[in-house]
């Protein structure tokens, strides 16, 4: 208890520097890859604070890693800070009004979350500091989890060879340990070639790039039925082929996501995607190039890491929300479905409570929740480093991700308050780990064990870069 409280009191003394970071980050929304304002924000506070920084982490020049400390275990603390695109919403503001149209946002709130892994990491520099202990904190700031899978490049790359733990976490509705769930999944680009004429003195003599497109679209969707439960399919058409209707398309591109429960999974899900494809072609003779943008892998859950940090959270207790908090949350509480309300309840086996707007309790561990599923490059990292994360409660019970709501409690009270929690939590992991040497050989354990006969296998092809270009439309 007295290192908790330590801990804490360290998070605390430094917090409203990160606080002040989250927001500046908040107000310069940068897609995959282009991070170049938000990354240099966290660069100069990793500087500030004294951190050894090492920039262009595996070739990515928005990926950077800051150490402090000498010798013993290396924990790794894990940041983001990418946006999204069309969710700029005013802040504070709980009805639609963009700061700037079809603008970009934090729509999933990694502005919070490289500032409270930041936090965590200065706190536990800190502490180590001051008890002449040994051992190494790392904060890892990753770009492009939404969709670049930075983080799997920068595992290929050898960039955690030497990291004993990994310890990271993603706003959420409620605070807790993360469920160790995700689908693993690839991108693809399929660009299709045809033949360009007039469309109406000689459509005979055109080959349609985008009626390729459209046939590939229709074979996908007819092959939905015949997938494994839990697997999804989404796309999005990057190239139309241009805006005149009376020429024939002779270029058009899209963009695949493809997921499954698992990498085995995956594999022959993807090459039944690429026969459509090949079909498209074959059927509008055009011709089809693909290229594969990124790759992730399902998450590993440990057992070990995973009860000490839910140790942590029940030492220090839901975040301390008051009625000011309660009063700004319940407005956009108001703009929610009964639905997403009820979703956000069910995803972690919680009672359904539809007048509560904001967290005031601790997720049990291990409890058996209901809902969607979605996908992090944090699975690549949790392949190789035994890792856990957490959740910290940011906004009212039942926002949506990736929505104009999430944008607009970004810089509220209440997001501040739950990224100083969880920041005391992922720094009270961390510590109680460093001075417990049989945690981490427990944690270490725990993973031979999940990867026993299935050793980790990057997801992405030897030949494949980062898409430093993937946020470009075409």
């Amino acid at each position: 208890m007295q290192n908790s409280e330590e801990i804490w009191r360290l998070v605390d003394a430094k917090k409203q520097s990160f606080v002040e970071l989250s927001d500046r980050v908040w107000g310069m929304p940068e897609l995959c890859y282009t991070e170049t304002r938000s990354c240099a924000e966290h660069v100069a506070a990793l500087e500030a604070e004294g951190f050894r920084v090492t920039r262009n982490i595996a070739g990515i020049p928005t990926a950077v890693v800051g150490e402090a400390g000498e010798g013993g275990p290396v924990i790794a603390i894990l940041g983001e800070y990418d946006a999204l695109p069309g969710l700029s919403q005013e802040a504070g503001v709980a009805e639609p009004r963009p700061v700037e149209a079809n603008g970009n946002g934090h729509g999933c709130g990694h502005n919070l979350l490289g500032s409270a892994s930041l936090l965590a990491a200065t706190a536990v520099k800190d502490y180590l500091a001051a008890h002449g202990i040994k051992g190494r904190v790392r904060y890892y700031g990753c770009p492009a989890e939404e969709g670049g899978a930075a983080k799997g490049f920068m595992v290929r790359a050898g960039a955690f060879d030497d990291v004993d733990i990994a310890i990271s976490w993603h706003p959420a509705s409620f605070s807790g340990v993360n469920e160790p769930e995700s689908l693993a999944n690839t991108r693809i680009d399929f660009t299709f070639t045809g033949r360009s004429s007039h469309a109406a003195a000689a459509p005979h003599l055109g080959r349609s790039a985008l009626d390729a497109v459209e046939l590939m679209n229709v074979g996908v969707n007819y092959m939905r039925e015949h997938m494994p439960d839990g697997a999804r399919v989404h796309y999005a058409i990057l190239d139309g082929g241009g805006v005149a209707p009376n020429v024939v398309q002779s270029r058009a591109k899209v963009r695949y996501l493809i997921r499954a429960h698992d990498l085995m999974e995956l594999s022959p899900l993807v090459a039944r995607v690429r026969k459509i494809a090949e079909g498209a072609a074959l059927m509008t003779e055009t011709s089809v190039e693909t290229r594969v943008v990124s790759a992730v892998s399902n998450l590993l859950g440990n057992a070990p890491l995973e009860k000490l940090m839910h140790d942590n959270f029940m030492r220090l207790g839901p975040p301390d929300f008051d009625e000011r908090d309660r009063e700004v949350a319940a407005k956009f509480h108001a703009t929610l479905t009964k639905e997403d309300i009820l979703a956000a309840h069910r995803r972690h086996g919680l009672k359904v409570e539809p007048d509560k707007v904001l967290c005031d309790t601790v997720v049990p561990l291990n409890a058996e929740g209901a809902g969607g599923v979605g996908s992090t490059d944090v699975g690549d990292v949790s392949w190789v480093v035994p890792t856990v994360q957490a959740r910290g409660a940011t906004c009212a019970i039942g926002t949506p991700f990736h929505s104009w709501q999430l944008t607009g409690q970004g810089k509220t009270s209440f997001a501040h308050k739950g990224l100083v929690h969880v920041a005391k939590v992922m720094a009270g992991t961390a510590i109680d780990a460093i001075r417990d040497a049989d945690v981490i050989a427990q944690a270490k354990a725990d993973l031979q064990e999940r990867t026993q006969g299935t050793p980790y296998a990057s997801p992405l092809p030897p030949e494949v870069k980062p898409a430093l270009d993937m946020s470009v439309a075409a």
